[in-house]
């Protein structure tokens, strides 16, 4: 176990925000950028006595996360009328569910993208449907038109022509090459109504918890791992039931249990988000083997970090490399990944593509 970084620390409690130096608040607030948490530990941290020089920059980041909720909440408001022309659900994912669901993981958070669930045979014609409203595919470039349509569970993103707002609509949670790809239609099946319109919803809370686990454990770009992490301990925290036992249990159905004990463990370990003995037990039995786990360990505890000269050690930006090598193994089989790979250098050379 490697030594966990000061704002771990601040999140869980285990150091006061009251006791902390000037030096300390200092690094509080890089790691606190680095993570994409400044306005996340704003919020935590409201009613502290946040010194003046560290202040500022947290209600700076406050306002720049509010801002983007009030857009977010306002993109929504759009997104209605698209469904109501197309007589069909449009699924919110990721921060835009929290959003949406009015979560706790939303407060603070900073947002990039709207993600949109559909399934796979009404994609054509939610696209014309978002296009007629002003999102346009930003992706000219043929092969990645193709390779998006043909292999992954989103198409291009479609980019607003006025506001720039961006829209990722999805046909699954998960490419259709993965080793493990779930059953879309489980998901959309059990999605739930928010706000005043029946046709906007989002995933049931057990189904939102998994998704964000199996994104933040297949994707291996982990920059912003620890925010991920903080998003699933403020998701197991809605519920006065045992969530984490139903979770458990659509996970084995959807046969993403894996992604699940990953999750489960790091947040035990790292934030110490209380999980039920029972769900601990059951998802047990998702480990890898011994060296395995040993060796996913010593990869998730580091990439799970702010990526801040403070929050690593030597080994952090190989275990980094390392687990982005594996999203790519996991995410397409050889056979078509060499291809692709090689295809994504010789463009690069050719100066066709950016890095």
């Amino acid at each position: 176990m490697i030594e966990l970084p000061l704002i771990v620390n601040v999140l869980t409690g285990e150091v006061s925000a009251a006791k902390l130096t000037l030096k300390q608040w200092e690094l509080l607030i890089r790691q606190a950028q680095a993570s994409m948490l400044a306005g996340t530990l704003c919020y935590r941290l409201d009613g502290a006595s946040i010194p003046s020089q560290a202040l500022r920059h947290f209600q700076s980041a406050r306002i720049h996360s509010d801002k983007q909720f009030n857009d977010l909440l306002w993109e929504i408001r759009q997104l209605k009328q698209v469904a109501a022309e197309l007589g069909l659900p449009l699924i919110l994912l990721k921060g835009a569910a929290y959003v949406a669901s009015d979560y706790a993981a939303a407060k603070g958070r900073f947002f990039s993208d709207i993600d949109l669930l559909v399934q796979k045979q009404h994609i054509p014609e939610t696209e014309k449907k978002l296009m007629a409203h002003g999102w346009v595919s930003s992706l000219q470039n043929t092969y990645d038109q193709y390779y998006y349509r043909k292999w992954m569970h989103e198409i291009p993103p479609l980019r607003h022509v006025f506001r720039g707002s961006v829209i990722d609509l999805h046909h699954n949670i998960l490419p259709l090459t993965s080793k493990v790809c779930p059953n879309a239609d489980l998901l959309i099946e059990a999605a739930v109504s928010v706000g005043d319109s029946p046709l906007i919803r989002v995933l049931q809370l057990p189904d939102m918890i998994i998704h964000s686990a199996a994104h933040l454990f297949y994707d291996g770009e982990l920059n912003h791992g620890l925010r991920d992490l903080v998003d699933l301990d403020s998701l197991l925290g809605n519920s006065s039931e045992d969530v984490a036992m139903l979770v458990v249990e659509r996970a084995y159905e959807l046969g993403l249990q894996r992604s699940i004990f990953y999750a489960f463990r790091y947040l035990h370990m790292i934030l110490r988000t209380p999980i039920s003995a029972g769900a601990l037990e059951r998802i047990r039995q998702a480990a890898p083997s011994g060296y395995g786990l040993r060796l996913m360990d010593f990869l998730f505890l580091r990439a799970l970090m702010p990526e801040h000269s403070s929050c690593g050690d030597r080994w952090s930006g190989v275990a980094r490399w390392l687990l982005y090598v594996r999203s790519h193994w996991l995410k397409m089989p050889w056979y078509l990944l060499l291809p692709h790979l090689s295809r994504k250098a010789w463009l690069r050379l050719l100066g066709k593509e950016k890095h």
